[in-house]
């Protein structure tokens, strides 16, 4: 059966008309299924499985990645019946990063068509009412305090204007007001901070290393929490970004983990693939190789 491209026909921009462009030339080769809003693509992945799609195709940046995830696995055995193929598209594209696939679409289609699947670890957030939790399902980040905090401030249309500056000019104006204190509570660890990274892989924020020696396929997390995020850390931040050098700070604890809890006495955002999706507590786990995922037969 064709492969199933889930894509947003409202982005605006010269790439989004390179997108288009390049969709309109692979029409007879696929199966093309517009959005109609947020969190639409959840539903037409969904949808596609229950049709029979075997291998569905995220168009855009980390967030469609994670609807159409998050719609392959609701789905009957939905994770069994398909795999997931990206053509990237987005500001970070930090999972198709992660999965080193090309960056440009003729290259990325190449990889769909001739590539190679493999299974990876899938991780996910239980969070919401303790009688039926919310089961949220991420490929590659989450993360609680300043980023999530920051992702609730970036202006949308500086983004699209600036690309990852915008989410800089947010973490400035978060980190102006005060930074709620995160409990992490993972079998023996017990550690409190200002912000909370739980890493699928190596990347964060597109190319930073914050994982170096992650494994998307050992059935751990990793954790990091960072006691204080100040004006030094975010200048850190900065110079490890555009150094690719792996982030650090004083007093920052680390660990892998196959659960962990996340808890604070004040409202606190978590996000998952770079979109917040709900608020603490929150209690992440992970499936090992439960994703089936496209990557270049070279891989």
């Amino acid at each position: 059966m064709r492969p199933c491209i889930i894509f947003n026909p409202t982005a605006r921009g010269d790439k989004a008309r390179k997108l288009r462009d390049h969709l309109d030339a692979l029409a007879s080769e696929c199966v093309l299924r517009p959005t109609t809003g947020p969190r639409a693509a959840c539903g037409l992945a969904r949808e596609a499985v229950e049709q029979g799609f075997d291998t569905l195709v995220a168009a855009g940046g980390d967030g469609t990645v994670n609807e159409v995830l998050n719609g392959m696995a609701s789905a009957p055995d939905g994770l069994e019946r398909a795999r997931l193929a990206i053509l990237p598209f987005g500001t970070m594209n930090v999972f198709a990063r992660e999965l080193s696939l090309p960056l440009d679409l003729p290259s990325a289609w190449r990889v769909i068509k001739e590539g190679r699947e493999t299974r990876i670890d899938l991780p996910q957030a239980a969070h919401g009412p303790q009688d039926t939790p919310i089961q949220t399902r991420f490929a590659q980040m989450a993360g609680a305090g300043l980023d999530s905090r920051a992702i609730a401030l970036v202006d949308w249309r500086l983004k699209k204007r600036l690309g990852p500056l915008a989410y800089v000019i947010a973490g400035l104006r978060a980190l102006s007001g005060s930074q709620p204190l995160i409990t992490v509570q993972a079998g023996p660890h017990l550690a409190t901070g200002e912000l909370v990274l739980i890493g699928n892989g190596r990347f964060y924020g597109g190319h930073l290393p914050i994982f170096p020696d992650a494994d998307c396929r050992d059935a751990l997390l990793e954790v990091k929490v960072f006691p204080r995020t100040n004006w030094v850390a975010l200048l850190r931040f900065g110079w490890s970004w555009s150094s690719r050098r792996p982030f650090h700070i004083r007093g920052e604890q680390s660990f892998r983990v196959q659960t962990l809890t996340l808890t604070s006495n004040e409202p606190v955002p978590f996000e998952v693939d770079g979109d917040n999706v709900g608020h603490l507590p929150a209690t992440f786990s992970v499936r090992q190789r439960a994703l089936r995922v496209v990557v270049r037969a070279s891989a």
